[in-house]
């Protein structure tokens, strides 16, 4: 990104107009102001071309349903908005790799905690510089923390209210940690694993990659399906079940997702190396192979 230009002055799109960053406003009556009543979606952009699009809408569209805020747009009308948002975004120096958010609140509406019907969506959507992790970061691995889950238990709808996710982070960084893994009593009176503040998490076991399947607790990252067919790919077994508390630490890797962080490493875990044996508190073999299949398919799922 050019040094000249800075984030506000970079334009957004909210409800049909296109301005600056610094220059969008919404009614402090918009129920995503009041309630936290939306829901948003991420893409990476990966050379101006927006990356797993499809899967993206039908998270938006889920998402969207389980709330019952109706869909402004179809895929093809998302589509031409975002490719011109890229386009607006790149143009005003904002670069070719960008990470693309996307929000829909229910609209303005008086303070009432029932879901009004009839309002007009409110729709915003700004697309800013991305710097996935380099070279030297990614050798470095991720810290983490683990911290009991707090949140509710509707975390598989992508909504604005993200308070607990914020609590969450917060609990990392007080620690000097990158990322807070979030751990779940289960009825049984076990603890699994549900995700980070901001991440999918996925452990190394005996070679095979082991993922927490979807379930209300957790966020279907679209990473989650992503990882799956790279494993498929390069013939590392995947299994998605629960993983439980002790596994996590015994684990010989464990990896975060997201859009931003793409893949990354975990070498360090409530201030313990992660692995065994020489490959202690470094990045793991199961990593590396799925990091390069992931660098191809930026190349190959981008439209």
């Amino acid at each position: 990104m050019s040094h000249h230009v800075s984030l506000s002055e970079l334009p957004c799109h909210l409800d049909g107009r296109w301005l600056a960053l610094d220059e969008a406003r919404v009614p402090v009556l918009d129920r995503g102001f009041i309630f936290g009543d939306g829901i948003y979606e991420v893409v990476p952009v990966y050379r101006r071309r927006l990356f797993r699009f499809d899967e993206h809408m039908l998270r938006l569209e889920r998402s969207l349903a389980a709330v019952r805020i109706p869909n402004p747009h179809d895929r093809d009308g998302w589509l031409t908005l975002m490719r011109e948002l890229v386009e607006r975004v790149a143009a005003a120096g904002g670069g070719d790799e960008q990470l693309l958010y996307l929000q829909i609140t229910r609209g303005v509406a008086p303070r009432a905690h029932g879901m009004p019907t009839g309002l007009r969506p409110t729709v915003f959507m700004m697309s800013t510089p991305h710097h996935p992790p380099g070279p030297e970061e990614r050798r470095r691995g991720a810290t983490c923390i683990t911290h009991a889950d707090f949140r509710w238990s509707r975390g598989d709808i992508k909504t604005t209210s993200l308070l607990g996710n914020v609590m969450a982070r917060q609990a990392a960084i007080d620690a000097g940690a990158d990322e807070t893994i979030l751990l779940r009593e289960t009825p049984h009176g076990g603890v699994t694993v549900s995700e980070g503040s901001s991440s999918n998490v996925w452990i190394v076991l005996e070679g095979a990659l082991i993922g927490v399947p979807p379930s209300g607790h957790t966020l279907a990252g679209i990473r989650l399906e992503l990882l799956q067919s790279l494993c498929e790919e390069t013939g590392i077994a995947c299994h998605l079940r629960p993983i439980g508390e002790a596994e996590l630490y015994a684990a010989d890797e464990i990896l975060l997702s997201s859009a931003g962080r793409e893949l990354m490493p975990v070498t360090r875990l409530d201030g313990e190396p992660v692995g065994h044996g020489a490959g202690r508190g470094k990045p793991g073999p199961v990593y590396a192979r799925l990091h390069e299949a992931y660098e191809q398919a930026k190349l190959e799922q981008s439209i």
